[in-house]
């Protein structure tokens, strides 16, 4: 899939979504509210935020005002390939402000999407997402990362799986900024925080849809799925079944082991 830059106004009235592509919002007129995953902030002119992929945000706009989105499937060729480093601006929402030589940047990347044949929209995504890089990465090479203690996160994480858990929640465990913990946390696990907790949701849903007859929907709440669909497509694509294929491949293997066991 190829990225796409948009400019529209935010509706006025609070709205809330979760989406399979990361985005990045750019505030040009008024101004725009922001929760993503419990992290709040305020969009104004030439500030932006930050929304990894199938963060749920919660979003509304103040007034009049115009804001300009790209949204960015994590497969596209701005994040892929040799420059699949960019995607690590997506391990954590954030909130930034552009500098000069951005905002020169982004007036001539708008003066290009109002020609009639302007530049691929792909390769203006590209740029801009590797100057933004530049900018906000965490300059912690020669910094000895802290360990964390994942058998504490894991503890937590079980524990809350029927709540919304954001990567502020994790951040306080280990006493960290966001952006610190979300760098410590791929280092160390070779996933985002996001991911991981996915990765738990998922398992603890497949044990249950494996081994308790609880509704679909039950299943979700416990995992912290805001529906049953929201489940239901997360599990077509861990692992390319659906709920009910799942609970079929369980009740076929307790109807084969109990055949084998009355054969002798």
């Amino acid at each position: 899939m190829t990225s796409a830059i948009r400019l529209i106004p935010l509706d006025n009235a609070i709205k809330h979504h979760a989406h399979g592509y990361h985005q990045i919002v750019i505030g040009l007129e008024g101004h725009a509210r922001f929760e993503i995953e419990g992290l709040k902030g305020r969009i104004v002119p030439l500030g932006g935020c930050i929304v990894p992929a199938n963060h749920t945000h919660y979003y509304t706009g103040v007034g009049p005002n115009r804001q300009l989105i790209f949204d960015l499937p994590e497969d596209t060729p701005a994040l892929s390939g040799d420059h699949r480093t960019l995607v690590h601006l997506f391990d954590a929402p954030r909130f930034f402000t552009l500098d000069d030589s951005l905002q020169a940047y982004l007036r001539f990347l708008m003066m290009e999407m109002n020609q009639p044949h302007h530049a691929p929209s792909e390769l203006l995504a590209t740029t801009f997402l590797g100057c933004l890089h530049a900018r906000l990465a965490t300059p912690s090479a020669d910094v000895k990362a802290p360990r964390l203690d994942l058998t504490v996160i894991d503890r937590y994480i079980q524990s809350h799986l029927a709540q919304r858990l954001s990567v502020a929640d994790l951040a306080r465990l280990a006493c960290l900024s966001q952006a610190h913990f979300s760098d410590c946390f791929r280092r160390q696990t070779g996933l985002s925080p996001y991911q991981y907790v996915l990765r738990q949701r998922l398992a603890t849903a497949r044990e249950l849809l494996s081994f308790s007859c609880l509704p679909l929907s039950e299943v979700a709440a416990r995992t912290g799925f805001s529906s049953q669909s929201a489940l239901s497509h997360a599990i077509r694509r861990a692992f390319d079944r659906t709920p009910n294929q799942l609970r079929q491949a369980r009740s076929t293997q307790q109807a084969d082991a109990a055949a084998l066991v009355s054969n002798y």
